[in-house]
């Protein structure tokens, strides 16, 4: 093993830490089982060496057995892949694995749902210290920074470069969430972004324009005004975290200092600039007027409501697109704008939420050179727009846009139009390219707090102080164990 892999593994228990502090804290079950294996690994750095050791050698001894071996390197290599989608979601992956092992019979992926994104790195830290983890793992975006400081993965711009391997047509705005420090660590898979959906049959009988959105702040509340009438509120907005990360990034303001972590580490939450107040205040005034509903922190009950025609606007991904659509189907037709920003803000975007995968580094060299395939083979364009029809994922390569059951799709649904034009609109910046972080999940909880005491009565500014004091806290407890 080379001096520079020690250095790597004999980090990861301190990432380990890490790890644990982000789980714990998820509200997630992280459970005392995992508290005591990232103890065990803080305990046993040598063990953890050696065991990596032994998953090098092996991968050495694999390729040259191979190379000796005509008849064995005929053998299908195969790769596990843990991931997190179920469902709908969960079938169109069975079907893009059956479709790649029916084209590639030298490799075998095997799919292996884990659970929730929480569920699944979860999973994957007690697997750690063992060979029983996966070779490949989709991670929720917001789990990218442990990914890098477990040091246990081998950044995808290794395959990159020693393939030649031509990103030119991948969306930059989509890479750009998972490129630190001009390296790409992880694959993009499933993206998306939040647009606001409305109810155009509303809008019409409130004397609104149906083909004309709000877009920013102040007409949302206008458009609400008009639309709260009859028993109907004009709006609902999820108490999610996600929303005000967006709203940030929307006005081209970090999340974070240090370039929202991606300059230098983060080492302060700015959740209570004048960005965040502004926004808060905003969305209390829509609840406290009572043009728009607080119904708590699920996406999904702002969606019951709004295919109810209670509300005639919300916020939420464009993965959920398809479903909007097809629920309001003989009901009422459904309209999808810009996330709104504030009147005169110029700069901004949406960041990349979704996922991505990663391939682990305590896998033999075949094993993972095996995972590269997979992942070039799920960033085919035509591979690409299977998953876009059938999930309202972005495609992760513009080339996906000439194959013909995109352009019928889009013919068919043209509000999907609005979430590409979205993500293409956007100014690639530190601000949307999104905040880098090793406590989100945490922090993501603590501004839901924030928001939900807002909405009680706190003041927004005093509010979003008490949350960024205690994420700054948090952050500087993780950045402590992962020196």
């Amino acid at each position: 093993m080379s001096k520079k892999a020690l250095k790597q593994h004999a980090a990861l228990p301190l990432a380990m830490a890490g790890l644990t502090i982000m789980l714990a804290a998820c509200g997630n079950n992280a459970g005392n089982g995992n508290n005591a294996a990232s103890g065990n690994n803080a305990n046993k750095p040598a063990e953890t060496t050696a065991t990596n050791a032994n998953a090098n050698a092996a991968a050495g001894d694999n390729a040259a057995t191979n190379a000796a071996s005509g008849e064995q390197s005929k053998e299908p290599v195969k790769v596990v892949w843990w991931h997190s989608m179920s469902g709908e979601l969960g079938k169109a992956v069975t079907q893009l694995v059956a479709d790649f092992n029916a084209s590639h019979p030298d490799v075998q992926v095997e799919e292996a749902y884990q659970g929730t994104y929480d569920d699944s790195l979860n999973k994957l830290k007690a697997s750690m210290d063992s060979k029983s983890g996966p070779t490949l793992i989709q991670v929720y975006e917001i789990g990218s920074k442990f990914m890098i400081d477990s040091k246990a993965i081998t950044p995808i711009q290794d395959f990159i470069d020693t393939d030649n391997y031509d990103i030119s047509s991948l969306e930059e705005n989509i890479l750009g969430y998972y490129t630190f420090n001009g390296k790409l660590y992880s694959m993009p898979f499933n993206t998306s972004n939040p647009i606001l959906y409305y109810n155009k049959d509303m809008f019409k009988a409130a004397g609104l324009d149906p083909e004309k959105p709000p877009t920013t702040y102040e007409e949302v509340k206008n458009a609400a005004k008009a639309l709260t009438k009859d028993g109907k509120t004009g709006a609902s907005f999820a108490i999610y975290g996600w929303f005000m990360e967006q709203l940030f990034a929307n006005q081209g303001a970090d999340y974070l200092n240090n370039g929202n972590g991606r300059s230098g580490t983060a080492s302060e939450s700015l959740v209570n600039s004048d960005t965040g107040v502004k926004t808060l205040t905003w969305w209390k005034d829509l609840v406290d007027s009572k043009v728009a509903l607080n119904l708590g922190r699920k996406t999904d009950d702002t969606k019951k409501a709004f295919l109810a025609g209670q509300i005639g606007m919300t916020l939420d991904s464009t993965a959920g697109l398809r479903g909007y659509v097809d629920g309001a189907k003989d009901k009422f037709e459904v309209g999808t704008g810009f996330l709104p920003k504030p009147e005169g803000a110029q700069d901004g975007g949406v960041v990349v939420g979704g996922a991505s995968n990663w391939i682990m580094n305590n896998k033999p060299v075949e094993e993972q050179k095996a995972a590269w395939e997979f992942i070039k083979y799920l960033a085919q364009p035509d591979v690409q727009a299977k998953w876009h029809i059938n999930t309202g994922y972005f495609p992760i390569t513009k080339k996906a846009y000439d194959e013909q059951i995109v352009k019928d799709n889009m013919a068919a649904y043209p509000q999907f139009k609005t979430a590409v034009d979205q993500l293409h609109a956007t100014k690639l910046s530190t601000a949307t390219q999104g905040a880098v972080m090793g406590v989100f999940p945490e922090a993501r909880q603590v501004v839901e707090s924030a928001i939900e005491s807002a909405f009680s009565g706190t003041d927004p500014k005093k509010a979003l102080d008490g949350a960024a004091k205690d994420i700054t806290a948090k952050i500087d407890t993780y950045n402590k164990t992962t020196k």
